[in-house]
C-alpha cells in the first residue's frame, strides 16, 4: 500500500549472472520445501533451503528451480554464494512468507539506488516507512 515495511539483508549468485535480475511473480510457496539435489527432507537443519520458500517464475521456470528462501548457514547472508536464489535468515523469511501471496510481483535489480529511488524507478507510490517489525 505504498510503505516499505521490511528490510532484510540477503544472499545471492556467486557471480553476476547466477541470480536473474528483472519482473518476477511468487508462483509457489512451500513450507520446509525437500532440497531434492541433496536428497535432504523439509524440516532437517542440514536443509539449504531453510524453512520456507517462495518460487519465482524467473528464466521460463515455474517455481521450482529460482527462489527466495531460508538457509542452514547464516553466516552466508550478505554475501554472494547462491546458485541463484535470494537466501534470507530463516526469521526474516518466516515473516515475509506470512505476508506474500501467490502472484506478488517481485522486481530483482542490481543497484546502488536506495529503495526511495527505485520505487520512482518502477513506478510505485511511495508513501513512507512502516517497518514497526525491525
Amino acid at each position: 500500500n505504498g510503505y516499505i515495511e521490511i528490510v532484510d539483508p540477503v544472499a545471492t549468485g556467486k557471480t553476476w549472472d547466477k541470480t536473474p535480475v528483472g519482473f518476477f511473480k511468487v508462483v509457489n510457496k512451500i513450507k520446509n520445501r525437500p532440497y531434492y539435489t541433496g536428497h535432504i527432507p523439509g524440516g532437517d537443519p542440514r536443509n539449504p533451503l531453510g524453512k520456507r520458500w517462495l518460487g519465482l517464475n524467473a528464466n521460463g521456470t515455474y517455481g521450482d528451480t529460482y527462489g527466495i528462501h531460508g538457509n542452514n548457514n547464516e553466516s552466508s547472508i550478505g554475501k554472494y554464494v547462491s546458485q541463484g536464489c535470494v537466501r534470507m535468515h530463516n526469521t526474516d523469511i518466516e515473516k515475509l512468507y506470512d505476508k506474500v501471496q501467490v502472484g506478488t510481483p517481485v522486481a530483482i535489480t542490481y543497484s546502488y539506488k536506495s529503495f526511495v529511488d527505485l520505487t520512482k524507478v518502477y513506478g510505485y507510490k511511495f508513501k513512507g516507512y512502516k517497518m514497526k517489525n525491525n
